[in-house]
């Protein structure tokens, strides 16, 4: 970390300061003052003052053999993560699904008895139907909404499914309860859902669930594909391992967001509302 800036807004003192705490290091967890001095290149009295201050602000303790971090200054490495909405987390693992398939890809959740777009990137393509977020979609005709019925218990989704649709469209597809029924267990045994020309002439896709750290889906990804341009060979043999690992990596990152602490106290006590 430099300590000379290049202008004259440049604050020396917070540079050392984070220099200081990001000395310390796994296999070195506690620090002398000697240790911290070398490893930052300080002076002693320099290092002494800035671990003194850290200490007072609740980010370093004093334990037998020196000074250890605390658990406060998780405050500083996760402001980054408390700042991003839960779909800005999503967006960097669209965008490369989207690099490696040249499709679109979007994530919805249920709204009553349809589907909503929450987070998306496309590609330029001629389709049947514009889609943005905020857009809904009757779910049981979609992917995304096969994939997000099929996780709920069967009473709950057939009770969803008997609510009018908002959308204003009326899709391809209409099947009885029988045929949607046996479509929703195909879709729990195997953990994914395809949808081709049911929503819409011309539109097929491939849907996998996302989930919180606890294992419940709580929305859902597709890969969305124009059926004149690419066979459902292509997407189930080439785009489905793609969209599982991607939805593999999204639910990883939904996990580590929830486990970060709301509050941080410098005591190193963690607690939640």
């Amino acid at each position: 970390m430099p300590r000379e800036g290049t202008g004259p807004d440049f604050i020396e003192a917070l540079a050392r300061g984070l220099e200081v705490i990001t000395a310390f290091q796994p296999r070195q967890p506690v620090m002398s003052l000697a240790d911290v001095a070398a490893a930052t290149n300080l002076a002693r009295p320099t290092a002494r003052r800035i671990l003194l201050t850290l200490t007072e602000l609740g980010y370093v303790q004093q334990q037998a053999g020196g000074f250890a971090l605390t658990p406060r200054v998780l405050d500083l490495g996760v402001a980054y993560i408390r700042s991003m909405g839960l779909w800005d987390v999503a967006r960097p693992h669209l965008e490369r699904l989207v690099r490696r398939t040249n499709e679109s890809c979007s994530i919805a959740q249920l709204d009553g008895s349809d589907i909503l777009y929450v987070a998306r990137v496309s590609v330029p393509k001629i389709v049947t139907l514009a889609v943005q977020i905020g857009t809904r979609f009757p779910a049981l005709p979609t992917s995304l909404g096969k994939v997000l019925l099929a996780a709920l218990p069967p009473d709950e989704a057939a009770r969803i499914i008997g609510e009018p649709s908002r959308s204003g469209l009326e899709p391809v597809w209409q099947p009885d309860r029988a045929d949607w029924e046996a479509e929703l267990r195909e879709v729990r045994a195997r953990g994914w859902a395809m949808t081709d020309q049911q929503l819409a002439r011309g539109i097929r896709s491939v849907a996998a669930p996302l989930r919180d750290g606890s294992g419940r889906v709580i929305a859902s990804i597709n890969v969305n594909a124009h059926a004149a341009e690419t066979s459902t060979e292509v997407l189930l043999d080439d785009y489905l391992p793609l969209l599982l690992h991607t939805a593999g990596e999204i639910s990883v990152d939904f996990a580590r967001l929830e486990s970060v602490p709301h509050t941080i106290q410098s005591a190193g006590a963690i607690t939640r509302p």
